[in-house]
Parts: C-alpha cells; structure tokens; sequence
C-alpha cells in the first residue's frame, strides 16, 4: 500500500472516530447534563457546609471569649467609705468578690457550651463551667458537666483533663471507687499527656479518704521515688507519713 494511500485510510478512521463519539455525546447528552448537575449542586453542598461550619466555629468562639472576657475580670473589693462619706463606686469592669465573679461567668459559659455543643470552643466553655460549678462546691453538677466533656472532646487534652476533674467530684462526693478507677486508669495511659506525678498524688488521696492504706501509701512512694524533684514529693512524704499512723 503506497504512503498516500495510509495517509488517506487513517484520516477516514480519524473521521470516523470523531463521528461515533459526536453520535455517542450526543446520544447521551441528557445523561452527562445530569452528572454535571448533580456534580455542580454537590459542589454548592460542599461550598455551603464548610461556610456554615466555618461561620458555626465563629460564632462559637466569640461566645467563648464573651465568657472568659467575664471570667478575667479582676476582683477589687470595695473599699468600707470613711465616716460621713457616700460608699465608694466599684471599678468599672472589676467584681467586688470572686463569688459575684463566678457566679457573672458561669450562664455564659453554659450559654456557650449549649449553643455549640461539638465544637472545640463548646467543650472548652462546658470545661470551664464544670470548674466553677466544683469551685461553688456544686459537686454532683460539676460531676455531670466533666462527664459530657469526656463523652464530647474523644481522644483530647480536654477529655483526659475532665477526667481528672470528674474524679475529684466524685471523691468530693465520697464515690472513692469510681475515682480510685479513673486515676489508676490515668496512671497506666501509656498515651497520656497528664502529669504522672499528679495523678499519682491524686490516685494516693483518694485512697486515703477511701481508708485503704496500703494502696495510698504505694501510690505515694511512686511519687516520692520516681519523681524526687517533683512538686508533689514533699507532699506525698507528709501524706505518706500521716497514713501510716492511721489506725
């Protein structure tokens, strides 16, 4: 076959490729205006949820910083007014005392910890007011408030800093077993980014308080011997001292 001649047979089967695949388009133009409907309206989807997420975590911080804005405030008692004088004003932006402070903070950060329940700025709020509500000395509140945090903040500093804070509501409440198992369980976390020395001091506490000595004394000799320089040690020396001598 001369070259002219393959040249002419290829531009024919050129042709005709070009051909079926116009008939094929147009054959199937309705199905590919469809795919790229569902494609473009998946795109607005997509488009409209990372705006409202990201709109949704905005709006969540804000509430977190109004809280924390009232949290922060300094506390300026105010002092008794001279004889024969008018009672002094408070500062602008300070509370009298650190009761009026908590107790101006805590709605807020419940309003924040409600409004954005899963978001990160929601559990910091709802971590916040579970401390004010143990401060207050609201035990059994603070408890059901650290509880949501762990159920919410999954595998965060949050959740492992709430269980802390759980299980000393409950051996504020004198529920020693289920706190004594929280600490151990924080003590054996290979993952944890919590201060072994404090859980352990913790953990030695609360079987103290429980009456099982042995166990409270083992607890702080860990924190004694393996962690000398602590902070903690001197404590656990006393501590460990003090429950020897219980009858």
């Amino acid at each position: 076959m001369k070259a002219k001649e393959r040249h002419k047979l290829k531009e024919n089967e050129f042709a005709k490729s070009v051909a079926h695949a116009k008939d094929v388009m147009q054959e199937r133009q309705g199905e590919v205006t469809r795919i790229a409907l569902v494609l473009l309206i998946l795109l607005v989807a997509v488009a409209g949820y990372s705006w409202w997420r990201s709109s949704r975590e905005t709006r969540a911080n804000q509430a977190l910083a109004s809280a924390l804005a009232v949290y922060e405030m300094p506390v300026v008692p105010v002092p008794p007014p001279a004889p024969g004088s008018p009672p002094p004003v408070p500062q602008p932006g300070t509370f009298q005392t650190e009761q009026e402070k908590l107790d101006a903070s805590l709605p807020k950060f419940l309003e924040a910890a409600n409004a954005y329940p899963d978001s990160t700025a929601g559990i910091a709020a709802r971590f916040h007011a579970a401390a004010i509500l143990a401060t207050q000395g609201k035990q059994s509140d603070a408890e059901q408030r650290y509880k949501e945090v762990v159920d919410k903040a999954g595998n965060t500093i949050y959740a492992r800093t709430a269980r802390l804070g759980l299980a000393e509501s409950q051996v504020a409440q004198g529920k020693f077993d289920s706190a004594i198992a929280i600490y151990s369980d924080l003590s054996r976390d290979p993952n944890s980014t919590l201060p072994l020395d404090s859980v352990l001091m913790h953990l030695g506490r609360a079987y103290a308080r429980a009456g099982k000595k042995e166990e409270a004394i083992r607890s702080f000799t860990r924190v004694v011997d393996e962690f000398p320089q602590s902070a903690y040690a001197a404590d656990a020396r006393r501590e460990m001292e003090e429950t020897k001598k219980q009858s």
